[in-house]
């Protein structure tokens, strides 16, 4: 099954809101990073007597696999960005995503990573969570991402699917659709080769999963508590910051 099928289904069944259940507790933080000019700095700054003409207000903002658009919604509400697109390759995701804003500057659209329907140097900052690692061609995703982010735009890149983490291995198998499996190097890596400057990498934990005591297992999902206590702990979301250059 594609991964725009697999998606839909989730969309239909109503699973974009678990998803977003799920990404908030480290997402939110990665979230709060990034670098985000709000409308009211902007139009402050833009009546300073400067003769340049000014840009918009606020910054634009991509959020790559966007699922239910949670994620461009809080830099709305939070940061007063000035314009949110959210893309996914899932036409039902999107339809959701629509369907839970009626904020003009918040848009949704239908697309791959690999073609971004977005002009050169026409973003500010891309954040994509728990989505990346679905790209068909990971490197030209990263290609185009650095086409249409403007110079010093930034890409924060969260992942819970990764060469580490031991704990999320299985996945593809479970979900049923291909996944890439980076390292955190691999990502380091490939964000350099695409032309970003890899700004900081690290390990964003998840605090809020709540995990039984060591007397409730084995448990459904996890064999022993360590196991768990590493997966979101320890491993959690490895967060690439890269940076266009």
């Amino acid at each position: 099954m594609s991964v725009s099928e697999e998606f839909d289904r989730w969309a239909n069944e109503g699973r974009d809101k678990g998803m977003e259940e799920r990404h908030w507790h480290t997402a939110k933080h990665a979230l709060a990073r990034m670098p985000v000019e709000g409308e009211a700095r902007s139009a402050s700054e833009h009546s300073s007597g400067d003769d340049e003409e000014p840009r918009e207000a606020g910054d634009t903002i991509l959020d790559l696999g966007c699922g239910s658009g949670y994620a461009g919604r809080a830099l709305r509400e939070t940061k007063d960005a000035g314009r949110v697109y959210g893309l996914d390759a899932a036409p039902e995701m999107v339809r959701n995503a629509r369907s839970y804003t009626d904020d003009p500057q918040v848009g949704y659209v239908n697309g791959d990573f690999e073609h971004l329907p977005f002009a050169e140097d026409s973003i500010d900052h891309c954040f994509s969570m728990e989505a990346f690692y679905y790209a068909a061609d990971p490197h030209a995703a990263l290609a185009e991402l650095h086409r249409v982010l403007r110079p010093g735009g930034t890409f924060y890149c969260a992942v819970n699917f990764f060469e580490e983490n031991v704990h999320s291995h299985h996945w593809p198998d479970a979900v049923g659709v291909e996944m890439t499996r980076w390292s955190a190097a691999e990502y380091r890596e490939a964000f350099r080769s695409a032309g970003f400057h890899v700004a900081a990498q690290d390990n964003v934990p998840d605090r809020e999963t709540e995990i039984p005591p060591a007397e409730d297992f084995p448990t459904e999902d996890w064999d022993t508590r360590e196991d768990m206590v590493e997966r979101y702990r320890v491993y959690g979301t490895l967060l690439t910051v890269g940076v266009s250059a």
